[in-house]
């Protein structure tokens, strides 16, 4: 079988998609949909049919497939009329731009037998899937906090803050590591450029048990950082997305009780053991993620072809972790608003 895909948006990442789906088994990509003629243009010159509108792809009945990549503040819209045009939907991330069009959308997934799924690309990187093994095999201890760092002199957006546009990432994957929501956030941040657009963001979650993590963002920065550091009990980890291999650190590493009285520098005292690099599979994680929907649109269409029920996407990057990325940022999207009052996520 064959899953027959419309890109919609083809800017410098969703050329990205369309160029990555070419390599993936059971997908094609047979239209591109953008209202910019240098886009279609692009695109024409692969061979690919074009329009300048969704509603297009969504009335196309060889259409099985919407891959979003548009502008977020479309990505709600062109989600549910997907859905309620009979296509299964791989929407980039953010999933929406708040809870009350989340809402929307679960209800237009509710009434459709299709899948969803959500373009959090870090979920599928080989270096996460290790610090997961990591922290749930407890070879870190208890976890403490968590720290991320995605800074860049980057491309500078007018549409959304640098808080939606960078921080999804570290989200999904500290709510990945975790296991859990937090139950509060704060966020502070700065417009240099543009008043109304935050260029650069810190925020705090505060997690149940004490466990918390700070995220830095930033695209008005010299060197470009995308660091991840997990500070357990026993041992501590690092994820340096920047580093061409050896991406993932061990350290085992931390304070240490001496059980002898007196000061407390004699109570404790600090452990330098080894720093491990363990062995991390090279695939590429866009096409991890992209085989991973082909895949699971596929095996949905052949249920539905037998009367099985309906197929539900991978809890990987489906409506619910999609939704609870959306709370986080709404949530920090208050705080910015409000000075930086921690916002408790009932409240977003």
């Amino acid at each position: 079988m064959t899953l027959r895909m419309a890109v919609l948006g083809a800017g410098r990442w969703g050329k990205t998609l369309v160029r990555a789906l070419g390599s993936v088994a059971g997908a094609e990509v047979a239209r591109v949909v953008d209202p910019s003629d240098e886009a279609r243009h692009w695109a024409s010159a692969l061979g690919l049919r074009t329009s300048p509108e969704a509603r297009a792809a969504f009335e196309d009945p060889a259409i099985d497939a919407v891959v979003i990549a548009a502008p977020g503040e479309l990505h709600a819209p062109l989600t549910v009329a997907a859905l309620g045009a009979g296509k299964h939907v791989f929407v980039e991330k953010p999933l929406c731009r708040s809870l009350e069009e989340g809402a929307r959308i679960r209800a237009a997934l509710l009434a459709s037998d299709r899948v969803l799924m959500v373009g959090h690309l870090m979920l599928y990187h080989p270096a996460v899937d290790k610090l997961r093994e990591l922290v749930r095999s407890g070879e870190l201890g208890a976890l403490r906090y968590l720290t991320a760092t995605r800074v860049n002199l980057g491309t500078v957006r007018t549409h959304e803050n640098s808080w939606w546009s960078l921080a999804p990432h570290d989200v999904a994957m500290i709510l990945a590591l975790t296991q859990t929501l937090p139950v509060r956030v704060s966020a502070r941040g700065a417009a240099y450029l543009n008043p109304s657009v935050e260029d650069v963001v810190f925020a705090h979650l505060e997690f149940p048990g004490g466990v918390f993590a700070a995220i830095h963002v930033s695209w008005l920065e010299p060197c470009k950082r995308r660091e991840l550091t997990v500070v357990g009990a026993r041992r501590m980890a690092t994820f340096d997305d920047m580093q061409p291999s050896e991406k993932v650190r061990v350290f085992d590493v931390g304070p240490e009780p001496t059980g002898e009285f007196g000061s407390f520098a004699e109570l404790v005292a600090l452990r330098h053991g080894d720093i491990t690099i363990p062995r991390v599979s090279h695939a590429e994680p866009l096409k991890v993620e992209l085989t991973t929907f082909v895949a699971s649109a596929l095996a949905a269409s052949s249920s539905r072809s037998v009367g099985a029920p309906s197929f539900d996407a991978s809890s990987l990057s489906g409506i619910d972790q999609g939704l609870d990325v959306v709370r986080v940022l709404e949530a920090g999207q208050r705080s910015l608003e409000s000075g930086g009052a921690a916002v408790a996520l009932g409240e977003a």
